[in-house]
């Protein structure tokens, strides 16, 4: 046994969370702590190629703003044109891009991010890491064995090189990934009630979805929806092809396309989708317009997952032990939270690593698992409840729309303010997130019913072109992550106002899907009955709501909206099409 020195800080796992975490403790501690990470792998980052290359706004945030990592993305890495979503329309054989119907964001974010190749990103992080005088990277590993104490210090004990080495830790953190170390010998693994599997590979070159179409270039250069969808290439975009209760990604990187489908497993058998071959050929049936791009690509490498969500009864404690990244919960690609969960949870265990007060670190310790506990829970509606809502244009319109107001209010704007762990906030937080709870679950419950109802009623669908930033609360919702606020009070008063805006949107879906429902356009307009509809209990039943209309039809009073009533409009069935009064454009 080789007595080793000690550490204030060994992360066990190399890979993204563990890599992030080290390079985030560096910068704010000021190099002030010993830093050893361990891994079993020889060959750093690995072999095979990695999946989870998407980002989102706060991770953006986080690998550029806090991690000081802006130079490299920009250098090696692809910027990402937001989030694109596409159907297949009635009426054609959708063998050309511009047979299908789609939604986006045609504005580019003011936050920066990528879509990552997680190798060459972990391969950069690893190169600072070595950099580093005060951070040891020992590796390959054997027989790991972590001896947590709750009065500390703890005791890390290893094989490398034939010689079993011993040292002492004043934190651990488990970053080991599906690995899942304290998991497993805390016996701290928690269900969830996502069953979603994944099939996904990489193929050589770039899939330019412009390009799957007959039209002549010039023809393209050209189309009149341009001015709206943005100059940007689509295939800068994170495009997702959908069907009821699946989706298919296509992500650019430099010299490969990465290729994936993500699914309800009671709506596809995962045997369809279980090798790389058998994923190509199942999405070239289900969206033709692929068969003259796909089957020719050389495939690089692939991997797969029949099942991948779970959760965790406890990663952080005030015995100063973490976990972090998919060592300890993972919900669904959809939306690309994993780096996410990666910003939110590295952050709270720097700030409880360099707490020095011991009452003040346990206090934080419960209130930060409250707080992740929370955050995570509120990803698993999106994804358990109304996941068949990704087969029809409209419906997921609204879904989107909806989850992404979310996440800019609650989750980028405190986040980019540094709110997290800002101790009163989060208290403020707490209190304001569990009133949106019971309104996100009647959305949710909403999507799935309204999709569902529209199932039962075939119609025809076309190629149109929707931009999500039509509906004013989600454009108001992003303009959040864009605000800097000065104190504690402003950031209260700004959430306290999304809040607001956020009950007023659930509002309106319910109304309008209402409208629909009962054929009737002036039902989203019927103040009477708007000003009825409970928020928390909300429920699509249609004689339950002819009932419950029917005392208001009388009503000549107009709701006063402070959002866009007519913004889904397009959507409404031809038969009976609400419109603005030419002259005062107040809706008719």
């Amino acid at each position: 046994m080789q007595q080793g020195r000690h550490y204030d800080v060994v992360i066990v796992g190399a890979g993204m969370a563990g890599l992030c975490l080290c390079r985030q403790l560096e910068l704010e501690s000021g190099g002030s702590k010993s830093i050893l990470i361990l891994d079993n792998r020889p060959d750093l980052p690995g072999k095979k190629q990695k999946v989870g290359e998407s980002l989102v706004q706060v991770a953006g945030y986080y690998l550029t703003r806090m991690l000081d990592l802006e130079q490299h993305l920009l250098e090696e890495q692809f910027p990402k044109f937001n989030l694109r979503f596409h159907w297949k329309t009635s009426g054609s054989d959708n063998r050309d891009l511009e047979d299908y119907a789609r939604s986006y964001i045609g504005k580019s974010s003011n936050v920066a991010t990528y879509q990552v190749n997680r190798n060459t990103l972990e391969c950069h992080l690893l190169d600072l890491v070595r950099g580093s005088g005060q951070v040891r990277l020992a590796n390959p590993i054997l027989n790991l064995d972590v001896r947590l104490s709750d009065a500390g210090p703890h005791t890390v004990a290893f094989d490398r090189n034939g010689v079993r080495e011993e040292v002492t830790a004043g934190w651990v953190v488990d970053a080991s990934g599906r690995a899942q170390l304290f998991k497993k010998r805390q016996d701290l693994k928690a269900d969830v009630s996502i069953r979603h599997g994944s099939s996904w590979c990489w193929v050589e070159g770039l899939v330019d979805i412009e390009r799957l179409t007959e039209l002549p270039r010039k023809e393209l250069r050209r189309r009149r929806d341009l001015n709206r969808a943005g100059l940007f290439p689509f295939w800068l975009a994170t495009n997702h092809f959908c069907g009821e209760g699946f989706w298919f990604w296509i992500i650019p990187l430099k010299g490969m396309t990465s290729l994936g489908i993500v699914f309800d497993s009671s709506l596809v058998p995962f045997e369809e989708v279980s090798s790389a071959e058998k994923l190509i050929a199942w999405i070239c049936r289900e969206f033709p317009l692929f068969e003259r791009d796909l089957p020719k690509r050389r495939i690089i490498d692939s991997a797969r997952l029949a099942e991948y969500s779970y959760d965790c009864r406890r990663t952080i404690s005030a015995s100063r032990w973490a976990i972090s990244g998919m060592a300890g919960r993972f919900s669904d690609p959809l939306y690309s939270p994993g780096s996410d969960l990666i910003a939110y949870y590295n952050t709270i265990i720097v700030d409880a690593i360099l707490e020095k007060d011991p009452e003040q670190l346990r206090m934080k310790a419960e209130l930060y698992e409250a707080l992740m506990k929370v955050v995570f829970d509120a990803y698993v509606p999106s994804y358990s409840m109304s996941y068949d809502a990704l087969g029809d244009q409209e419906t997921f319109t609204m879904k989107y729309a909806w989850e992404l107001a979310v996440y800019f209010t609650f989750y980028a704007y405190p986040f980019i303010n540094d709110l997290f762990t800002n101790v009163r906030f989060v208290k403020f937080f707490f209190r304001k997130f569990a009133q949106l709870g019971p309104v996100n679950r009647s959305v949710q419950q909403c999507l799935t019913d309204y999709y569902q109802w529209k199932k039962l009623r075939p119609s025809q669908s076309s190629a149109l072109a929707y931009d999500f930033l039509d509906l004013t609360p989600l454009k108001k919702a992003e303009m959040t992550y864009y605000q800097v606020s000065p104190n504690e009070d402003h950031a209260e008063e700004t959430l306290e106002g999304h809040l607001r805006s956020m009950r007023e949107f659930a509002r309106y879906l319910f109304a309008y899907v209402s409208s629909v429902v009962l054929e009737d356009p002036r039902v989203l307009l019927n103040r009477g009955f708007v000003e009825s509809i409970k928020l928390n209990s909300w429920r699509l039943d249609p004689e339950a709501l002819r009932a419950a209309y029917a005392p208001h039809a009388g009503c000549a009073e107009t709701c006063e909206w402070g959002l866009n009533p007519l913004a889904m409009e397009v959507f409404r069935p031809q038969s009976a099409p609400m419109h603005a009064d030419a002259e005062t454009g107040v809706p008719a």
